[in-house]
């Protein structure tokens, strides 16, 4: 993937490519949208460190490749993430009673669309949380437009999620190329870590409302 992302790297293309795969990220949740973010920002610390190296080397060296923009990067991805989640929130609002039926005959989503609403209605933090697990912002984006949240409800922590998504991605792939090389092995180390990352949120997530607020169920009282 790197070398395949190298000839890109240089090119304003390589926008273009991680948001297309951001944005469709939530109907193909196996699209690897958050390998190709860290990889991109991996290949800009390694693009960068040569660019340093060859600055020290002699005043008039030229690095044939223009290092990728973070800024940018973060930018098109967070902003692909969020028309994702619209789109995906406008179609379930318009699926009627046939995608109502279809939710009321998944537990996991009759489950997600109870404590998405809950979330939402206490601020709206299981969004952001859910970003990170697999699918989860799928099933979240599905879950908000089959209830027919408020848009002003559900985009602002759409919007929320997305830019600490993306930041905790790009700061992977970033600083794990600076620290660890810009290799598979500094690759892999940050895209381990986004999926320990993910599987934190995802037990997050599936604990029971009021284990999450830090309160227990109640024991009903003996007769």
């Amino acid at each position: 993937m790197l070398e395949s992302l190298g000839a890109l790297t240089g090119s304003p293309w390589i926008y273009a490519v991680v948001a297309l795969s951001v944005l469709l990220d939530v109907f193909l949740p196996v699209l690897p949208s958050g390998v190709l973010v860290i990889t991109t920002a991996t290949a800009a610390a390694g693009s960068s460190a040569v660019a340093d190296a060859a600055g020290k080397v002699s005043h008039v060296a030229h690095v044939p490749q223009e290092v990728p923009s973070l800024l940018v990067l973060m930018v098109c991805a967070a902003v692909a993430s969020v028309i994702g989640d619209f789109v995906m929130y406008r179609l379930a609002w318009r699926g009627g009673d046939r995608l109502a039926r279809a939710i009321a005959r998944s537990r996991r989503l009759t489950t997600a669309q109870e404590r998405l609403g809950a979330s939402l209605t206490g601020g709206g933090i299981l969004v952001v949380i859910a970003r990170f697990v697999p699918a989860g912002r799928s099933v979240v984006s599905l879950s908000a437009g089959a209830a027919h949240r408020k848009m002003k409800e559900f985009l602002p922590w759409s919007a929320l999620a997305a830019v600490a998504w993306t930041g905790y991605s790009v700061s992977l792939g970033y600083f794990g190329g600076q620290w660890l090389g810009s290799g598979w092995f500094g690759v892999a180390v940050s895209v381990l870590a986004l999926f320990v990352a993910g599987t934190v949120a995802a037990y997050i997530v599936r604990r029971p409302a009021g284990r999450r607020d830090g309160t227990r169920a109640q024991v009903p009282a003996s007769a």
